[in-house]
């Protein structure tokens, strides 16, 4: 059974904002190394589109936007060309190397899990939100920003019990970031 794994970058006051983490190289080959573990990423409606307008490669010129730095380019490339699925009931057509995941989220995420391959990838905050509440995520890599935003969303807010989760790895980062990667115990 290939694993489920998520990660998210969070302010020291639990805020998941993606504005509010900090982009630099060292964080972005970290996110692209995790992505690249993956046979495929789950998103849901916003973060699929919000990642698709930031990330896709320019379909009429095979280029990338205008503001992205080389540095960024590998992580560009690493989610560009994942396989991705999408749950979403308001999205009427996906493409982006994308297809729905329709049906019951549990049964349809269990099935992928039970394919072959390394694993899986979530990303966002709602999904999951919901796919931890059906105990369906194998590991957890919360990135922990040095900043105080203030505001949220934040982290698995309305989660219906606590999850209890274990260290299994911890990197520091020049930036003051921390990842620290859990197990559900």
């Amino acid at each position: 059974m290939r694993p489920l794994r998520y990660s998210i970058n969070v302010t020291l006051d639990g805020c998941v904002d993606h504005r509010e983490g900090i982009a630099d190289e060292e964080l972005h080959r970290r996110a692209a190394e995790t992505m690249a573990r993956a046979d495929a990423l789950i998103f849901g409606r916003v973060t699929y589109q919000m990642m698709e307008e930031a990330w896709r490669r320019d379909p009429s010129t095979g280029g990338w936007p205008d503001w992205m730095d080389p540095w960024m380019v590998p992580f560009a490339e690493t989610i560009d060309s994942a396989k991705k699925y999408v749950v979403s009931s308001t999205l009427s057509d996906v493409d982006w190397n994308a297809e729905f995941l329709r049906g019951d989220l549990s049964e349809a995420v269990r099935a992928l899990k039970e394919e072959p391959g390394e694993g899986l990838y979530v990303g966002g905050v709602t999904l999951p939100l919901a796919l931890a509440d059906l105990g369906l995520i194998d590991e957890y890599e919360f990135v922990v920003h040095p900043r105080v935003a203030g505001h949220g969303p934040t982290l698995f807010a309305g989660l219906s019990q606590p999850l209890d989760l274990q260290l299994v790895d911890r990197v520091e980062y020049a930036s003051g970031a921390v990842a620290m990667r859990y197990t559900p115990r």
